[in-house]
């Protein structure tokens, strides 16, 4: 399968940080502006909105390629604190405590930033001029 998918790798991480990083923002907007199905409180309590911010605006720069690596270092780390803070206490396994997106998240953007934006990406057209 390699050999005939890898031929496609670029074009799949592409697609894969695009997805990723939408969807992050995705998260963010709900908390910020209370869009895509989400009732926040208001006043947002500050973290909320801390994660908020760092959700829409990482997730924004993930998914264009905009110092991307850097932007998913930082979305990493906070997956990492959202699974710690509001998931592990409810249990020890991450299906348990319905901590999996936050596991996900955080690990799909550990490999982003390891790799960095990529290619097909704003931080690619900027290393190609």
């Amino acid at each position: 399968m390699e050999r005939w998918l890898g031929r496609y790798s670029d074009y799949f991480y592409a697609l894969m940080r695009f997805i990723f990083g939408a969807l992050f923002a995705c998260h963010g907007a709900q908390k910020l502006f209370s869009v895509l199905g989400a009732e926040m409180p208001k006043p947002l309590p500050r973290m909320l909105m801390a994660a908020g911010a760092v959700e829409f605006f990482c997730g924004v720069l993930i998914a264009v390629g905009l110092v991307g690596g850097t932007a998913a270092f930082i979305a990493a780390g906070e997956m990492a604190c959202a699974y710690f803070i509001a998931h592990a206490p409810n249990g020890f396994w991450p299906v348990e405590n319905k901590g999996e997106l936050a596991v996900l998240y955080c690990f799909a953007f550990l490999y982003i930033a390891s790799r960095g934006s990529g290619r097909f990406s704003i931080d690619g057209l900027i290393k190609r001029r």
